[in-house]
């Protein structure tokens, strides 16, 4: 049997046992349970994401709740949580109605531009502009490409879940675009020395994924 004990001066949800703590994610609220679960769960990769609005706008916004999910089929996962205001953000918004998008890997070179394309703006603005970054047309989705991202993978939606604080789309992916070099042609293996992606930590901070070891 296991003992539970409140911290002293803790709230409710929180209990000690031996020398950890537990916490009760049904007493949180759901800003708490975001601030423990975005910053512990990481690094998490980034995706930067294109679509086009129903006026033909190229919106871009990178997202951190993201993954690979599965080779075959090859899908990808992003979720999107609304504004704080209850609003669904662009990108969901135009994902549910088109059912493509772009995702772009981001590198430390393009960080900050990325990080620009997080700005809320009105519909009709395309983040890229703002941003300083540039499109190259893509072959099997309407939405075009970051010209500048290492990595872009097209993708239409393969299933959406919704919840009423987000969209949850899973992509499966059509195409894969790289930069020159960056992919060995022969065995499909990626040429380390020149991919560094950056990786998103809790509250504002990234991290470089350059300092590699293995076991």
């Amino acid at each position: 049997m296991i003992h539970l004990g409140r911290a002293v001066g803790a709230r409710p949800s929180f209990f000690v046992t031996g020398t950890r703590v537990e916490i009760d994610f049904g007493e949180l609220t759901p800003y708490e349970r975001y601030k423990l679960m975005s910053s512990l769960i990481v690094p998490r990769p980034i995706a930067l994401i294109t679509t086009l609005g129903a006026d033909g706008t190229v919106n871009a916004a990178p997202f951190s709740m993201f993954n690979m999910l599965g080779e075959d089929p090859p899908i990808v996962m992003v979720s999107i949580n609304r504004h704080d205001d209850g609003a669904l953000k662009d990108t969901a918004v135009n994902i549910e109605r088109e059912g493509e998008f772009v995702v772009h890997l981001c590198d430390e070179a393009m960080a900050g531009k990325m990080h620009q394309c997080g700005v809320r703006l009105p519909s009709h603005v395309s983040e890229l502009a703002q941003a300083g970054l540039t499109t190259a047309p893509s072959v099997n989705v309407a939405p075009p490409r970051v010209a500048e991202a290492p990595v872009a993978f097209e993708c239409t939606v393969w299933e959406t879940l919704s919840s009423e604080s987000r969209r949850i789309f899973i992509g499966r992916v059509l195409r894969l675009h790289a930069r020159d070099g960056l992919i060995d042609r022969e065995t499909c293996r990626i040429q380390l020395d020149d991919y560094a992606p950056v990786g998103r930590l809790g509250g504002g901070l990234y991290t470089k994924t350059r300092d590699r070891f293995t076991v």
